[in-house]
């Protein structure tokens, strides 16, 4: 009964990690998202706008006035050594050469900052000084410092500098969790080399994290971000987002454009995020990342289905990291746990759960709240730290061919074709004698981008009953039951080493 199908586009099997800069990606073809970092180099005219302060509050000019003296200009150098062909060196004349290999050159960057402390701590971005020779500061004043890098967390995008000086005037912290979208807010930085410029604009979105990523900057990377339209351009980052208090809400990281250059969206790192990074740096000069041991993504519509959630909300356990000791495995949270709530607090996104961990320390025991299939149950974690949970995970996995195909049987129900399983392939992969094979995904089934034609091995149905999954017979008996608009869970095993083992929910006729 099989019918042709398409190539398999697997686009939901991506697992956001905790962990992924010089560039973002967008994932829509629209918009590119980049650093709002500035290198030297031919600057653009620049497009102004300019807003007025709503009533009853302090107008633009009165924050601008207040909060412009503790921003800082930061200007980088950093060596780069040109790329040469390599060529065959006559006999004898290598000495000679070398005294004309090529030469060390300088890249100067330009960022922001903004003042911690009156005796000199800097708040700005890990990738403004990331790599760094010589790290220059200028203050409002004229006057320049050098500074030294006291730390920086590639994970966070936060880094914290230091200059030898005193009295220093200072910002406010504010509150960014009780930020609405809508609010007015500023931008203060040196955009394009023009120091100390301010924009307007208001929050346009808050908790931005799986529709842009850091690449380069390990598996524990936080996206948990502020939208604003203020204009933020190259070398705005590592300055502040301001709101009409005159407190500082965000650390401005990125822009979102076609350009590289303003044109509508910037990304403003949580202050209460950044404060707690820089924090730790000044202490320990290093940050300890708690983590609780998962790998997760975000909710669908079948998850939320078979869990009997009012809402498409929470995250998915999507893995365990590591599968058999970390933090999560030990108090019993499974593959498939829908997580909604960590500490009392609750978890609507990705973003969500990874800020609200990283506000814990390492070694702290935290409530966490998920559904099973319907069922509420609460595991409490001892957050452990992530660079132990790495080292336990890295245990590579070498992927295998693609066997030849036997002979299929369709599972019509949930749109996929399946085989048994060769005894060579079940021995490699280890499946104790359960498995099918899926040979083929029917392009407007239910399994549509969810399930991997020729690598997925069906292992057992966790959902509406437990059953191991050894023939096509099995399946097909347990699919038999279902009618249209019923669950079912499938436990599932890739040969795609990057994918390992995990739960599909899908919905009968969905």
């Amino acid at each position: 009964m099989a019918a042709r199908f398409p190539r398999f586009r697997f686009a939901t099997a991506a697992v956001v990690c905790f962990g992924a800069g010089v560039l973002f990606a967008s994932s829509m073809d629209w918009t590119k998202v980049s650093w709002a970092q500035s290198t030297s180099g031919n600057r653009p005219a620049v497009a102004t706008r300019g807003p007025s302060g709503p009533e009853g509050t302090s107008t633009f000019a009165d924050i601008a006035e207040r909060v412009t003296p503790a921003v800082v200009a930061v200007n980088t150098t950093r060596s780069a050594r040109p790329r040469v062909q390599q060529r065959r060196t006559p006999q004898g004349m290598e000495d000679f050469l070398e005294q004309f290999g090529p030469q060390q050159r300088q890249q100067r960057g330009e960022g922001s900052g903004f003042i911690l402390s009156g005796d000199g701590y800097i708040m700005t971005n890990n990738h403004v000084v990331a790599d760094a020779d010589q790290v220059a500061i200028t203050l409002s004043d004229g006057r320049t410092f050098k500074a030294r890098v006291i730390g920086a967390d590639s994970t966070t995008d936060v880094a914290v500098v230091k200059i030898d000086a005193k009295g220093l005037p200072t910002l406010t912290i504010g509150d960014d969790e009780r930020t609405r979208i809508g609010e007015w807010v500023l931008a203060v930085g040196n955009p394009l080399g023009l120091d100390f410029t301010v924009t307007a604009g208001i929050i346009s979105a808050k908790g931005r994290g799986q529709e842009i990523n850091l690449p380069n900057s390990g598996n524990f990377t936080i996206s948990d971000f502020i939208q604003t339209d203020a204009a933020i351009n190259p070398g705005n980052s590592g300055g502040p987002l301001i709101n009409l208090r005159g407190e500082v809400i965000g650390l401005n990281s990125a822009i979102a454009s076609q350009t590289g250059f303003y044109s509508g969206y910037g990304f403003a790192i949580p202050i209460s995020l950044a404060k707690a990074v820089a924090d730790a740096l000044i202490k320990d000069g290093r940050v300890r990342i708690p983590v609780i041991g998962v790998q997760v993504t975000r909710v669908d519509p079948e998850d939320a289905g078979i869990n009997g959630l009012a809402r498409v909300a929470g995250v998915k356990v999507a893995a365990l990291n590591p599968p058999d000791a970390g933090p999560a495995k030990r108090a019993g949270i499974e593959v498939g746990d829908v997580i909604i709530s960590v500490d009392g607090r609750s978890v609507d996104r990705v973003s969500a759960l990874q800020r609200i961990v990283r506000s814990h320390q390492v070694g702290d025991v935290v409530p966490v709240e998920v559904v099973r299939f319907g069922t509420k149950k609460t595991f409490r974690v001892k957050l452990d730290e992530a660079e132990s949970v790495a080292r336990v995970a890295s245990n590579p996995v070498v992927p295998a061919p693609r066997p030849g195909a036997l002979t299929p049987a369709a599972a019509d129900k949930i749109g996929i074709t399946v085989e048994p399983l060769a005894p060579e392939l079940a021995e490699r992969y280890r499946t104790g004698g359960r498995g099918v094979r899926v040979a083929d995904v029917a392009e407007d089934g239910p399994a549509r981008d969810k399930m991997l034609a020729g690598s997925d091995i069906v292992l057992e149905v966790r959902f509406p009953t437990r059953r191991e999954i050894r023939t096509v017979a099995d399946l097909q008996t347990v699919l038999a039951s279902l009618k249209e608009g019923d669950y079912v869970s499938l436990w599932v095993q890739s040969m795609d080493p990057r994918l390992g083992t995990r739960l599909v929910n899908l919905r009968v006729g969905g």
